[in-house]
């Protein structure tokens, strides 16, 4: 992990969006992760930009097809990010089981090597341990990784009235040397449409 993290500070010119997401609309008991999940599938459709690996040699950007996606995962023996394969053509069964099994084995240390490389963006759910905003640290090659802060009750405005409505802190930190300002703006903006 030392390891990685001093070739995040080396290669890697971060910046932070942050935003919240106003949850009125949303059923009781809904699954925030698989919610995120979603969004992030629909934002890479909306702006594929950040779906993408930058090669800091070469000064180029590579832009994936396909999104897989890095989770990282809490254990007491550290922070493991795991791939889920392909989270754009999964149904919600699909993506339940693999973050399920993906957690069992983070914590059972018996994920593959072959689940801890290749992802193309990377979610953090840190709110379940607290905290609202971060800026979270992208691992290279990728170029953006999306966290995601605890679930907090706020007024905010609904259709033009004072509403009390569950509200989730998005922080979406993108390396600006491969993504521009407007294009994570885009992403951001469609996440929130999305959660």
């Amino acid at each position: 992990m030392a390891h990685t993290m001093s070739q995040a500070r080396d290669e890697v010119m971060p910046t932070t969006l942050m935003d919240d997401a106003v949850l009125h609309a949303w059923a009781e008991h809904q699954d925030v992760t698989l919610r995120l999940i979603r969004a992030i599938v629909a934002a890479v459709k909306s702006e594929p930009a950040l779906n993408a690996w930058f090669d800091h040699v070469e000064i180029g950007r590579r832009l994936l097809d396909k999104v897989h996606l890095g989770v990282a995962v809490d254990t007491p023996e550290g922070l493991f990010v795991c791939v889920m394969q392909d989270v754009g053509n999964r149904d919600q069964a699909s993506l339940r089981r693999g973050l399920d099994k993906m957690k069992a084995d983070a914590r059972a240390r018996t994920v593959p090597p072959e689940e801890l490389r290749g992802y193309t963006l990377t979610l953090s759910n840190f709110g379940r341990f607290g905290g609202r905003y971060a800026t979270p640290v992208i691992v290279p090659p990728t170029v953006a990784i999306i966290a995601a802060g605890a679930v907090r009750d706020a007024v905010v405005p609904v259709n033009g009235q004072p509403t009390v409505s569950a509200v989730l802190p998005i922080s979406l930190t993108f390396d600006h040397r491969a993504v521009t300002g407007g294009e994570a703006a885009l992403f951001d903006r469609a996440t929130f449409h999305a959660v």
